[in-house]
This record gives structure tokens, sequence and C-alpha cells, in this order.
């Protein structure tokens, strides 16, 4: 496994996470917490030390699970988690699946502080990440002051923000570019060789202003695994699901993703790397990306993706290659357009 270092703290992140959404939530399948806790364990013992959360995943669940699994291991790992969302007022899935209502107060963020050191079960968090915070957040310095201040405290040891999801990409590049050139914090994006509109802009100005990016989603939801085909179908319960059902949808996401990766398998298996593998050495070619965190939802998925920072790293050549297949669309036929 292969570490770096996390911005401020000083710690050691291991290059590859585990978003622990996975196993907090059923959204991909996952209903038994025996399983979340095997995967966290063994994740660990793989090398795995950096641990994504959120105050919101299950309703405190996603922080409870962790410290279930690796309560024993604190001092070994490290632990991101997020705030924002108020679901101690709104509880369970909102209507409609609308998103929960946010609270930025100091008093607030100050409660979520607390609560989620108690779920935890630990003292302090090494970073505690605005959930998909608007620009108005962002440029709240009441906010600001109070995370200066719980930094003071001992009980974070750095802030940053997780951005997204959001319907337009411009949206959350003036947000992330606000993070990382004006609150000088670390962020967490939306990233792979499918989709670069975040990472584009966002990876060179966190460079320049020495601030880490996380990155989530490195295999686009999983056409980049290369496990699906045309005929992939997801559980009921399974939140991909939605993106088979809108004839639309599919053929961008699914039809036109596979026919993609195909033109990315030179990056692959002639270079030693499963395609799962070469999604994450493509993003660790960039150096201010500190951890990508790949979906992980079956034990094979893990060993596999662990072991991604000890394949050939990416040659120049190679990357100028994928960005010429980027910048081209991928050369693919246009699709007729939807009536």
């Amino acid at each position: 496994m292969e570490y770096r270092v996390l911005g401020e703290t000083g710690l050691k992140a291991s290059a590859v996470g585990f978003g622990v959404w996975t196993v907090a939530t059923t959204m991909w399948g996952i209903n038994d917490d025996e399983v979340g806790i095997r995967l966290l364990r063994r994740a660990f013992d793989l090398g795995i030390n950096f641990f994504d959360t959120a105050d919101v995943y299950g309703d405190g669940k996603g922080e409870t699970l962790l410290a279930d699994a690796l309560e024993n291991h604190r001092h070994e790992i490290v632990i991101a988690t997020k705030f924002g969302y108020d679901f101690y007022n709104y509880p369970g899935v909102q209507p409609g699946q609308r998103e929960r209502p946010q609270d930025w107060t100091p008093a607030f963020v100050r409660r979520a502080c607390e609560q989620s050191l108690q779920r935890l079960r630990t003292d302090h968090i090494d970073l505690y990440q605005l959930h998909n915070p608007r620009l108005s957040a962002l440029q709240s310095d009441d906010l600001f002051a109070t995370l200066e201040v719980l930094k003071q405290e001992g009980k974070i040891r750095s802030y940053g923000a997780a951005l997204g999801p959001a319907l337009r990409p411009e949206r959350q590049i003036e947000e992330g570019l606000y993070s990382v050139k004006e609150r000088r914090m670390a962020v967490q994006i939306i990233y792979n060789m499918l989709e670069q509109q975040l990472g584009e802009p966002i990876c060179p100005a966190a460079k320049e202003a020495g601030v880490p990016v996380i990155v989530r989603v490195p295999h686009a939801s999983g056409i980049l695994e290369g496990r699906y085909t045309t005929e992939t179908t997801f559980d009921t319960n399974d939140h991909r699901s939605f993106r088979l059902t809108n004839d639309q949808m599919r053929q961008e996401w699914l039809i036109n993703g596979l026919k993609k990766l195909e033109k990315l398998r030179f990056a692959a298996e002639s270079a030693g790397r499963t395609p799962g593998q070469m999604a994450i050495q493509w993003l660790l070619a960039q150096p201010a990306i500190v951890s990508v965190l790949p979906n992980i939802y079956d034990h094979a998925q893990l060993e596999e993706f662990a072991k991604a920072p000890d394949t050939p790293p990416f040659t120049q050549e190679e990357l100028d290659k994928v960005a010429d297949l980027y910048a081209n669309n991928f050369y693919l036929e246009p699709t007729a357009a939807t009536p």
C-alpha cells in the first residue's frame, strides 16, 4: 500500500481508502452489519488506514459501524467524517428522496461534532468535512470561525469540503476552487476517467495551494471495474438500478460507458493492471490526490482495489492517450437524438 500526507495533519493516509457509505446504508445492497464489519477489518489488514464516513449515513450508523469494526485501532487509522445535514430533526429517507435540510450555524456544528465524536468513540476527528455545501456555506465566516475553535480544542485536526452531487458541474467547480483558493482546505470530489469535469480545474488549483484532494466514484459507479455488460441488472434496493430504468440514462451511462471502457483497455491488462486498478492508478498519477475511495461492497473488489498502488504507475504516454480519448469523446460515433 502507498501512503500520502493528508495536508496539514501530517498524517499518512492510504492511497486507497474505504468509503463507509457502501456498508452503512442499504444503497449498495448490503443489509447485514456483520458484512460491513468484516470488510472494514479486512481493509485494515490490507493496509487501508483512511476511512471516510458521514454522520448522516444511516443516521449515525456510518460512524458507529466504523467504531464497532476498528475502535481498537484508532491510533492506526485516519478518520474523515462529514457534517451539515440535520438528520436529528429530519430522520430517515425523506419523501421523494429529497435532500435533507442543512444547518451551518455554530451551535449546530458544535453539536454535530460532539455527537460524531461519541459515535466514533474517539476524542478527535482527523478530517471534518462540510457535506455537500453550497457556496453560501463556504463563504460563512461564522462557520469557519467555529471550525477553527474546534481545531484549537483538539476535537478536529483539519477540515475540508465534500462537494456535490450537483446538477451543474460549473457550480461544483466554483465551490471547489473557492474551497482550495480561499479557504485553503481539503476537497473531496467525484473524478474518474469518464467524468473529468471537476478534477481538471480543481486538482491543479489544489496542488498550487498545497491542499489535498480526495476522490470518490473512481470507477464511474462501476463501469470502470470491468464487470458490467449490456445485460447487467441490479437489485431494486441498489441505487444504481435507477440508471437502467430510463432508456436515455441507460444509453449514456451503461452502453456508452462500456464502449469507452473498451477504448481504455490498452492501459489495463497489457500493462499489468485490471480495469479497476487502472482507474485508480490513473488518479494516483496526480500528486494533489491523497486518497481514492472506490465503492467497496464485496471482498473480491476489496482485495483487487487494495493492490492497485502496487501495479505499474501510468507512463506519460498512457496519460497522453487517455487525455486524447477524453478530449475527443473516446472517438465514439454520435448516437441518434432522443425524440
